[in-house]
């Protein structure tokens, strides 16, 4: 369910017209409804009522201040991989306390920082991270709360770019390190064991797997349970699936229902990282035509959003629906083409061969299921400003982040200082003297 819905043929992002926002503020733009945001995260959170858990929003999913602001207001917890998500979540007024910090390597700073802030745990990837923490929070005078993110070996039948509970992966400790690492992190004066953690991947759309991992990380518990380390949270990881096109993921009720009876038994708190669910659908990326081209049998249509506003057809090969913001013309006619962008790359397209209304310059198209990884992956390849984010609450819009300007693209730049005269070479101010003496008197200044 989402709030981007037609109404006399014209896509409306909740109460108001996708093209009337296009013109107030400009092509490509994300546009994100309160209201899915909302509904999203509030069906997840009831899905899991019964047993105690924390929702942890994956921040990577979509990062922008605003919608961060939202979820915390919710009461939402996070999900992070870098010092610079917990700076964003802070700055949103996120509880650091809810606020679970992930990743594979994290630096001694971002150690450092996550520990002043006081976030609930740090889930560590690997020994050399365990043993770096430690040193870090020894250094500190403090004890760092952890939980290892143990790399179960379930196949999530993913896109591989996009798994990472299997053996192969960068991802996490397997189950044997994870039994030799509990006991040592437990007699470590500066680590508190906190939890037990995995995730298996994104954009997964069977329980099944979550399932498999559940039960391989509730055996590690129990034995590790045995030997006297008991476990305040069970983390399970984020990875629930979206439709783009035909895909048919589990409903966040039947997830729910899967989760609370796999852990019916388990006396501590459960933790998820939900990001593409509560996001995806509650995004689309507008972009206007600019020319209808037509090259020998291929027809194109050039728009002005490209592989850097949304990498994620380019990059995974991925499918959003695409459609005209306006009403359909009468009599008009469809054509088969591929949706392309300005870049100098042949790898900028948002769609190849769809089958579409044929749609003139200055029409706008929408580019569905933006929400989760859009901008977050946006760069200023072939040196475009980034898009402008708007958040729609309603009739009302509120505008996440205003369109870069050319200025912006090198606010931090510095280009070489003027060179040095070379010896025998006269310097700026003796040339300008010599300049002056050889001008009339009357034409001197100064």
């Amino acid at each position: 369910m989402n709030h981007f819905q037609r109404k006399g043929g014209v896509l409306l992002a909740e109460d108001l017209p996708v093209e009337a926002l296009a013109e107030r503020y400009g092509t490509p733009l994300y546009v994100y409804s309160t209201a899915t945001l909302t509904r999203h995260w509030k069906v997840l959170h009831r899905s899991l009522a019964g047993i105690r858990h924390v929702v942890c929003y994956a921040v990577k999913a979509n990062s922008n201040l605003a919608v961060l602001g939202l979820f915390a207001r919710l009461g939402s917890g996070f999900d992070i991989v870098s010092g610079g998500e917990l700076f964003r979540v802070l700055r949103a007024g996120g509880d650091p306390r809810k606020v679970v910090f992930s990743g594979v390597g994290k630096t001694d700073e971002e150690i450092a920082f996550a520990l002043e802030a006081g976030v609930r745990v740090l889930n560590v990837e690997s020994a050399p991270e365990l043993a770096r923490i430690s040193i870090v929070a020894r250094r500190m005078g403090r004890r760092a709360p952890i939980a290892l993110r143990v790399n179960p070996d379930v196949d999530p039948r993913t896109h591989p770019y996009i798994s990472t509970g299997l053996r192969d992966n960068k991802f996490g400790v397997s189950v044997d390190d994870a039994r030799r690492l509990y006991p040592l992190a437990a007699k470590d004066p500066a680590l508190e064991v906190k939890g037990i953690a995995c995730h298996i991947g994104s954009q997964i759309t069977t329980v099944r797997p979550f399932l498999d991992a559940i039960d391989r990380v509730l055996a590690l518990a129990k034995d590790l349970g045995r030997q006297g380390i008991r476990f305040a949270h069970l983390d399970v990881g984020g990875g629930l699936g979206i439709t783009y096109k035909d895909e048919a993921p589990p409903h966040p009720d039947e997830y729910g229902a899967a989760i609370r009876k796999a852990l019916a038994r388990f006396p501590g708190e459960v933790l998820l990282e939900p990001g593409r669910v509560l996001v995806g659908n509650a995004g689309i990326l507008a972009t206007k035509v600019l020319y209808v081209k037509r090259s020998g049998r291929k027809t194109f249509v050039v728009v002005d959003a490209a592989m850097n506003d949304l990498v994620r057809p380019s990059y995974y090969g991925a499918h959003h629906e695409i459609e005209l913001a306006g009403a359909a013309r009468e009599g008009g006619r469809e054509i088969t083409a591929d949706v392309v962008g300005p870049i100098c790359e042949s790898s900028d397209f948002l769609a190849k061969r769809r089958r579409m209304p044929e749609p003139q310059p200055g029409d706008v198209l929408v580019v569905r299921s933006a929400g989760a990884y859009g901008f977050a992956m946006s760069s200023n390849y072939n040196t475009r400003p980034r898009a402008a984010e708007v958040l729609v609450d309603g009739r009302r819009v509120h505008v996440a982040r205003r369109r870069e300007s050319w200025a912006d693209l090198v606010r931090g730049e510095r280009t070489l200082p003027a060179p040095k005269a070379r010896a025998g070479q006269a310097g700026p101010a003796v040339r300008r003297r010599a300049r002056r003496q050889a001008l009339p008197a009357s034409r001197r200044i100064g």
